[in-house]
């Protein structure tokens, strides 16, 4: 982080302004930087290298829209040459040093995430530029999410056979020791011992064991807030075998355990007055004598029993459990994050997350949050007619419905009956990897939502 962000008053200038103020800055230019400019083609967007007399680097003018996203930066970072680079937002004409604060903040973020590469078997050698920050609470805001959204990226990107249930938990207590929290971890017949059964009977066919991992940190006084996130290692469908190509990335079925942990990472290093737990049941969904089938009737934690319908509808079943637990401690707010359904891709596409609640305040402030943030989140109903979809003739419930279709409010209304409703809960049905390049964002692993909860959360609990 400190090669690509950091604290000096020395670097080449990069002058952002508005496009449309482009044609207003270019009358105060010398007429040298104007020719340069026009046979440079430029028109006030994006970037152009303005040289020194002595073919060096002046400045980089750099053009933006006023209603530009959160990635602000863009993948100027790797346009330019290795040097250093210092920002002037003094063309912006910003309201309010806060304003300007938030500015700075963003673009050193996207500055450094657009920098991103997964580099852990290829090794990366181009060299990168430093963006030089005049404050430091800004560059360690930055450094903050830049440092969560990096460590979703990671662990969703490393192949499933280096990121198995043992290795999220190490990763799980390395992040304890560096913010000083405590972790308990249940392990394999541990589960059945203390009456997480959907958990066990998802992971048993693995030769890696499943388990229940429990982070907790803060003042135990402070707000109780619990993320719980589902931890599929690898998730093959079970002996409802996945085709090759939906199995081709289930490496990112972790993809809910990545979420919470960053968030859980960007809550401790920013130090909010909550008391903090994280559940991640972590598994892998494997095919052996022992995996468990359709048709299997299995009691849940809560004593809920579950018809399996289809063993691929396996995340709802290590939640279910898990987020048993989490209300048995009747916290201010439950969140969890899983990849569980194909059908809110389908709803919203890939790029957007959706999120169910049982709280209409939270929706609201949520959403509000989210535009705040740059980090649109959607509303999906919890529409109770559907429940009957998930009918059994011999148990409590289905696990998923026969029916594909309303397949994430289905999902969502499953875990639903594991929440009691007094507790204010927030389901996210998050895809966790970008299918296509777009800017600050290469294809792989990447964080839906977490900024706008951190953002909900921060205004809540500072």
């Amino acid at each position: 982080m400190n090669k690509l962000l950091t604290i000096d008053s020395t670097g080449t200038p990069i002058t952002v302004l508005y496009t449309e103020d482009y044609g207003n800055w270019l009358l105060e230019q010398t007429e040298t930087t104007v020719k340069w400019l026009s046979a440079n083609q430029f028109e006030g967007k994006d970037q152009c290298i303005i040289p020194n007399t002595t073919g060096g680097i002046a400045s980089i003018i750099y053009g933006i829209n006023k209603d530009t996203d959160y990635f602000i930066a863009k993948d100027l970072a790797l346009q330019l040459p290795q040097s250093q680079y210092v920002l002037d937002l003094t063309k912006l004409n910003l309201a309010d040093k806060q304003t300007t604060d938030q500015f700075e903040v963003n673009f050193a973020s996207s500055w450094a995430l657009s920098c991103y590469r997964f580099d852990k078997y290829k090794k990366n050698i181009k060299p990168l530029p430093t963006l030089v920050l005049n404050s430091v609470q800004n560059l360690n805001k930055a450094c903050r999410m830049v440092e969560a959204i990096q460590l979703v990226r990671d662990q969703i990107n490393t192949p499933a056979y280096d990121l198995m249930p043992e290795d999220l938990s190490k990763q799980t207590d390395e992040l304890a020791e560096q913010f000083n929290a405590k972790v308990r971890h249940i392990v394999g017949e541990e589960l059945l011992t203390e009456n997480y059964p959907t958990i066990h009977a998802v992971g048993r066919a693995s030769i890696f064991p499943p388990r229940l991992i429990d982070l907790t940190w803060g003042h135990e006084n402070a707000p109780m807030v619990t993320l719980v996130g589902k931890g599929v290692c690898f998730d093959s469908g079970g002996l409802d075998l996945k085709p090759s190509a939906g199995m081709r990335n289930m490496k990112k079925d972790m993809g809910g355990a990545a979420h919470v942990l960053g968030l859980a990472s960007l809550i401790m290093s920013s130090g909010l007055n909550i008391r903090l737990r994280v559940l991640i049941p972590a598994v892998e969904n494997a095919v052996s004598s022992n995996a468990f089938r359709p048709g299997d009737v299995i009691t849940t934690r809560q004593g809920i029993s579950v018809e399996i319908d289809n063993t691929d509808a396996e995340g709802r079943l290590v939640l279910c459990d898990a987020l048993t637990e989490a209300n048995s401690e009747k916290p201010e707010l439950i969140i969890d994050f899983a990849t569980l359904t194909g059908a809110c891709r389908v709803a919203l596409g890939t790029e957007l997350p959706g999120f169910f609640t049982n709280s209409k305040d939270v929706a609201v402030n949520l959403i509000e949050a989210g535009e705040t943030a740059k980090d649109p989140v959607w509303q999906l109903p919890l529409h109770k007619p559907y429940q009957d979809m998930l009918k059994s003739d011999i148990a409590d419930t289905l696990n998923s419905a026969a029916t594909g279709l309303g397949g994430a409010i289905t999902a969502a209304l499953y875990l639903q009956l594991f929440i009691s409703k007094e507790t204010p809960w927030v389901h996210f049905d998050v895809m966790a990897w970008n299918n296509r390049k777009l800017p600050g964002r290469p294809i792989g692993g990447e964080a839906f939502g977490i900024r706008a909860v951190f953002e909900y959360l921060e205004n809540r609990y500072q």
